[in-house]
């Protein structure tokens, strides 16, 4: 062997061995670490999960570590995940926020060099999050809106049933109907709290139909209210379909009374992206890459024509 030919094969040894050490040490570095946080288990929130696992699941060097809060107002129990998940070392949390009193635990994690992605909803004041993952909530109230009002006679009474008033995203919901509808239509309630419950939506839907016995339709904020309209309705004795009842989310739940005729409409929205988009937008950041401050995951409204396309 010449030592032209001796050369290059050395040259292409160590070249090989250097990829295969390069290779090595990739596989052996620790995985990046990020916190998925979410208000509380179930439903909504499983499937937004869900997606969150869709995108780990193909990008191996990630690592979720998860942690659910109680319930919607549980502020406090979101705080302490988030402490918990700085303890631990993640690079990025990704979460859902329960209400600004989040704010000053999520400032800390960003001094301790931790990123944050929001998703589901903002907060609005808050100037140290990375991006927002979300539905347009005022977008998705629009087209609620806009829908009803081909439905409705001007001077319609509609009764509004909130979720957990203060929260950006459910009152975008409410303000976004209200533009859809346009002038020429009464909306009454829509500030009652029902931790977008349908127990205590329930109560604020029969107080409505009391000092509004004309009310020509109910729309709420999350699925819990729509559900909770239609038992007030069905209490009352209202034969299903005089009063048309929108929702937001398209949960199953929701599905399942469209298909009873209970439920006209709801507002779709896809937790499945927001969980992914949540968790790939986040990686983005941590890698270096500039990202969007808002990432729209889409709305569709669902409705006894179309249903099958979002089953």
């Amino acid at each position: 062997m010449n030592t032209r030919i001796r050369t290059r094969f050395a040259t292409t040894l160590l070249t090989g061995v250097a990829a295969v050490l390069s290779m090595t040490a990739a596989m052996a570095a620790d995985p990046i670490k990020i916190g998925f946080i979410v208000k509380f288990p179930g439903g909504f929130f499983d499937t937004l999960k869900n997606g969150g696992k869709t995108f780990a699941s193909s990008h191996p060097d990630v690592q979720l570590l998860f942690g659910e809060a109680t319930s919607g107002t549980d502020a406090v129990g979101e705080i302490a995940i988030i402490e918990s998940m700085v303890t631990q070392g993640v690079k990025g949390i990704a979460v859902t926020p329960i209400d600004p009193s989040v704010i000053p635990a999520l400032d800390a994690a960003v001094a301790a060099g931790v990123k944050v992605v929001l998703m589901d909803n903002d907060l609005p004041t808050w100037k140290n999050k990375t991006s927002v993952v979300a539905t347009d909530n005022f977008a998705g109230g629009k087209l609620a809106g806009q829908w009803l009002a081909t439905k409705l006679a001007k001077g319609s009474t509609i009764g509004m049933i909130a979720g957990v008033p203060g929260v950006p995203a459910l009152d975008a919901r409410l303000k976004g109907m209200q533009e859809g509808l346009g002038d020429g239509y009464k909306t009454v309630g829509g500030n009652v709290a029902t931790g977008c419950g349908s127990e205590r939506a329930v109560g604020a839907a029969e107080n409505i139909l009391t000092t509004n016995p004309d009310v020509a339709a109910f729309y709420g904020a999350c699925s819990g209210p729509a559900m909770g309209a239609i038992s007030a309705l069905s209490n009352a004795g209202v034969k299903p379909g005089k009063v048309l009842v929108v929702g937001f989310d398209g949960e199953p739940q929701e599905f399942a009374a469209i298909k009873a005729g209970t439920e006209a409409a709801t507002v779709v929205q896809y937790p499945a992206k927001i969980g992914e988009y949540g968790v790939q937008t986040l990686y983005k950041a941590l890698k270096g890459e500039t990202v969007p401050a808002f990432v729209d995951t889409g709305t569709g409204l669902a409705t006894i024509e179309n249903l099958a396309k979002f089953q």
